[in-house]
């Protein structure tokens, strides 16, 4: 995730439900966060958006065959979640080549890091790009796999965490796929491809934005196929929940979906948009409760409700109604001083926003920013530079608050491989996280 908003200095069915009422937040939205309207330009360029070599791997024979999550790490969403991120990216450092035991043996190392300050929750990314990072039917592998690699990632990585009594979350972008030159490699077995190849569905079920394929929610064959590949994780791996991030609609350009909104007989292109982004998540919850209702669903959309309406995330609903989701991350990743959204001021609208018992709140911060320009930020633009206290500053702002909110911290590699000028700032912030976070 993550850069979640374009601030970022480098880059219906609705069921009603008692006891779960939905009130508008905007009176407690920090004043003038507008946030740039090209989603798929700016939104997390730097993070996720490097894409690799194209692989060819096929898929792994080695799945493993129970079907039941017996070691739900975070039982239930009244315990606190303190959460880091393990995005895709740096599969290329600890998959890309790897003999399982080497594989096994560095993320045995990041997971004991990220416990030993007090995480309880790994969010793993295991569909980045429309690929699979595990023994899948309905995704091509990983693009940081290598053809002939002989085990399943997410296998161990669950194995591994597992022993650490860390809770699993696999992490999935739902919408996101490949580039032209990545889809022309895919193996026609797999569904995507077929939608690529098909001069029908290529352009309105799969859509080319700016060089990346958007698979469009508009289409119940997409909302299944996404649905299924829920399934699929929750069905065959031991994992603890399914967590989403704020990867929803592209762009708000009206190509995206022409076709499909003619056809709807809708007039409000926003409502309706919303209304395909709330079903398909509906959905995703809905495949992971019937395969396992202890596995919890998450999301973490983006920090500010202006940067939510650019991609037609319903958050006010998912906050106010059950059955959407057990937890909702908001990447928060401002400093103190952010003229268009403080961090404190929009840490309270998300709390205020919570109105669904069902839902539980844990904030996202970040620890990429340490040491650098946030050129959207107004007069708070070098806040980073001149404060490198900030992601402790912010988790003590968090545990202070009368009812307990989670923590979840963007991303492993800034935290514990931090560029060589802010290594010294890192090892104190990574200090501070282990008082902070073991002692709740």
């Amino acid at each position: 995730m993550k850069s979640a908003l374009c601030i970022i200095t480098i880059i219906l069915t609705i069921p009603f439900c008692f006891g779960c009422t939905k009130k508008s937040p905007s009176d407690s939205q920090p004043s003038g966060a507008l946030f740039c309207k090209n989603i798929s330009e700016n939104v997390q360029t730097i993070q996720q958006l490097n894409l690799p070599k194209t692989s060819n791997s096929n898929n792994n024979d080695n799945v493993n065959d129970d079907n039941t999550n017996t070691t739900n790490k975070i039982e239930n969403t009244d315990d606190i979640q303190y959460g880091m991120w393990f995005p895709a990216m740096d599969y290329s450092e600890t998959l890309s080549g790897k003999t399982k035991d080497e594989f096994q043996n560095e993320m045995s190392e990041r997971f004991k890091n990220a416990a030993d300050i007090g995480i309880n929750t790994v969010y793993l990314h295991v569909r980045a790009f429309g690929d699979a990072y595990y023994n899948s039917d309905l995704f091509s592998p990983g693009l940081y796999e290598e053809s002939n690699i002989d085990f399943d990632p997410l296998e161990c990585m669950i194995e591994t965490a597992h022993k650490l009594n860390l809770s699993v979350h696999a992490w999935i972008n739902p919408l996101r796929c490949q580039t032209e030159k990545q889809m022309q490699s895919m193996d026609n077995s797999f569904l995507i491809k077929q939608w690529y190849d098909d001069s029908e569905k290529n352009g309105t079920v799969i859509v080319n934005v700016n060089g990346q394929y958007w698979l469009n929610p508009a289409y119940p064959e997409v909302r299944q196929l996404i649905s299924d590949g829920v399934s699929e994780i929750v069905n065959n791996y031991d994992v603890d929940g399914i967590h989403i991030d704020d990867y929803f609609y592209p762009t708000k350009e009206t190509y995206f979906d022409e076709e499909a909104f003619e056809k709807s007989g809708e007039t409000d292109l926003n409502k309706w948009r919303k209304s395909n982004c709330s079903e398909m998540v509906k959905a995703m919850y809905d495949a992971t409760k019937t395969e396992n209702k202890n596995v919890l669903f998450g999301i973490s959309p983006q920090g500010t409700l202006d940067g939510n309406e650019n991609q037609y995330s319903d958050v006010q609903m998912w906050c106010s109604q059950s059955g959407y989701c057990d937890y909702i991350v908001p990447q928060i990743y401002f400093g103190f001083e952010n003229d268009t959204a403080p961090f404190q001021e929009t840490v309270d609208m998300w709390e205020n926003m919570i109105t669904c018992e069902d839902v539980k709140l844990s904030i996202g911060i970040c620890t990429y920013k340490i040491g650098k320009i946030d050129t959207w930020a107004g007069e708070g633009k070098n806040e980073w530079i001149e404060n490198t206290n900030i992601p402790t500053e912010e988790i003590e702002f968090i545990t202070s608050k009368e009812k307990p909110i989670g923590i979840s911290i963007y991303d492993y590699s800034s935290t514990f491989l931090p560029e060589d000028n802010v290594k010294e700032a890192m090892a104190t912030q990574v200090e501070n996280f282990s008082e902070l976070l073991s002692k709740k």
